[in-house]
C-alpha cells in the first residue's frame, strides 16, 4: 500500500480525530444522544455541534428528535453510507495489521 493510499483513502470529514471517535461510538452503540457525545468526547456544546453537523452534512450520520422524560433530545445513528464507510475503515486497519505480520 502506497503512502498516498494510506493518507488519502478516507476524506477529512471522516478521518478527523473527534469525528472518527464519534463514528466509533455510533458504530458500537447504534444510537447516541447529543449529551452522550458531549460527555464521552468532553467537548463544549459548540464543538460537539460543529462536528455533528459535518457528519450530518457528509451523509454519514442521521439525527432525530425524541422525547426523553420531560424534554426533547436529539439522537444520532449511522446512515447506510456511514456504516459502510466505517466497515471499510475497519477492513483497512485489518489489512494494515495483516500486511505487517
Amino acid at each position: 500500500m502506497s503512502a498516498k493510499e494510506l493518507y488519502t483513502r478516507f476524506d477529512a470529514v471522516f478521518f478527523e480525530k473527534t469525528r472518527l471517535s464519534m463514528m466509533t461510538i455510533l458504530y458500537r452503540e447504534g444510537m447516541v444522544s447529543f449529551n452522550r457525545f458531549k460527555k464521552t468526547i468532553g467537548g463544549t456544546d459548540g464543538a460537539v455541534y460543529s462536528h455533528v453537523q459535518k457528519l450530518l452534512g457528509a451523509g454519514y450520520v442521521a439525527g432525530k428528535k425524541e422525547i426523553a422524560g420531560n424534554s426533547v433530545q436529539t439522537v444520532y445513528t449511522l446512515t447506510k453510507s456511514g456504516k459502510q464507510l466505517f466497515a471499510e475503515y475497519l477492513q483497512f486497519l485489518e489489512n494494515i495489521l495483516t500486511e505487517r505480520k
